[in-house]
């Protein structure tokens, strides 16, 4: 028993060494990981904000600087058009609404309540909630400042308005979301065994030596799974609606001509996966690789303005950030293709590039 126990120990040993690519994953995943994710922050900073600015008087400039100056927000425009900032905050170019009220002046120098509105999206918990405990915070130490100076009563006091989302329900915010992961999850890891499949068959080579176009081979392989991604996703929008009753404000024809997008983009990087893949263990291992910063950078869990730049940009390069945003911008916030434009080309564009890149790898192994 000992012998045979050395003799297949020496041999586990040596097969493990040979295989690097996945050697070099056991090890360096997790370090690659740790070092990725160990620089997230929750804490909320530089949210575009919007203000609407009706007073143009020292009070309301002090007030846009006081709002600067506590980090959380960043001013992304002033406007005198309250439609404006609302439509900003419907698109997602600005999240937080400051509307300043004609009168905020002559109320403050007479010490009387000065007030003023804030409009938040609410269709993201983590943001809403601190831009709503900043613009506290906010109102709070200059009321004390005033006390304390004059021994006047509180002059300011914000009311704030929570958009899309009022009664603060988490599912609301985190559903639309999963949508996007859950279709990564097996748009990629079905796509990433569809050609190491057919190597570890033995009919690589019999598909090779036929007179196939690469982009015919190409969407020959996607477009099964393409379409049951479609399904997989009306199923999910259908429990979604009637299992946790999250209303779906926008158009349902938007949500999926973008799932297509969204669906070739990740199938495309899946079949490229596949291709560069040995076996189907190391398939699935590199389709794993790309799961959690599709959760972590994509601002499904972690607000996205909390991120270093570095992390921010690589973010930007995922699929998942741009379908997680028209997913929560059609759903929660009814917004349409022009409300989403930025995020509709940047998915475009992934997918294209990545549908490219997997025909040349295609045409190599035709060559």
């Amino acid at each position: 028993m000992w012998t045979s126990f050395v003799a297949i120990l020496q041999k586990e040993f040596k097969h493990i060494f040979r295989d690097k690519s996945t050697l070099g994953l056991f090890f360096g995943l997790p370090i690659m990981q740790l070092l990725l994710f160990g620089f997230l922050d929750q804490n909320v900073r530089d949210l575009p904000t919007v203000i609407v600015d009706q007073d143009q008087t020292r009070y309301s400039l002090e007030l846009r600087d006081q709002l600067v100056a506590t980090k959380a927000f960043a001013v992304a425009r002033v406007t005198n058009s309250p439609e404006e900032a609302r439509a900003m905050i419907a698109q997602g170019t600005a999240r937080v609404g400051i509307m300043i009220p004609p009168d905020f002046h002559d109320r403050r120098a007479r010490h009387l309540d000065a007030q003023f509105l804030v409009l938040i999206d609410g269709s993201d918990s983590t943001v809403s909630a601190q831009a709503l405990a900043a613009v506290n915070g906010l109102v709070a130490q200059n009321n004390l400042d005033v006390a304390q100076a004059a021994g006047a009563h509180p002059v300011m006091s914000a009311h704030p308005i929570i958009l899309f989302n009022p009664s603060g329900q988490s599912a609301n915010y985190i559903i639309p979301g999963l949508v996007a992961v859950l279709l990564q999850i097996s748009a990629i890891v079905l796509a990433s065994i569809t050609i190491v499949r057919e190597r570890e068959q033995g009919t690589m080579e019999q598909l090779l030596v036929t007179p196939i176009d690469p982009m015919g081979l190409v969407l020959g392989k996607l477009m099964p799974y393409l379409l049951i991604g479609l399904v997989e996703m009306a199923m999910i929008l259908a429990v979604m609606r009637w299992a946790f009753d999250v209303p779906i404000q926008g158009s349902l024809l938007f949500i999926f001509l973008t799932a297509v997008m969204y669906l070739f983009a990740l199938l495309a990087l899946g079949l490229t996966i596949s291709i560069r893949s040995q076996t189907s263990m190391q398939a699935q291992q590199f389709a794993q690789v790309l799961l959690l910063p599709s959760i972590f950078l994509s601002g499904y869990i972690f607000p996205v303005a909390g991120l270093p730049r570095v992390l921010y940009w690589i973010g930007r390069c995922l699929p998942a950030t741009h379908m997680i945003a028209v997913l929560r911008g059609a759903i929660l916030r009814s917004a349409g293709p022009f409300d989403m434009l930025v995020s509709l080309l940047a998915l475009a564009a992934i997918s294209v590039i990545l549908v490219t890149i997997s025909v040349r790898l295609v045409r190599r192994l035709t060559i």
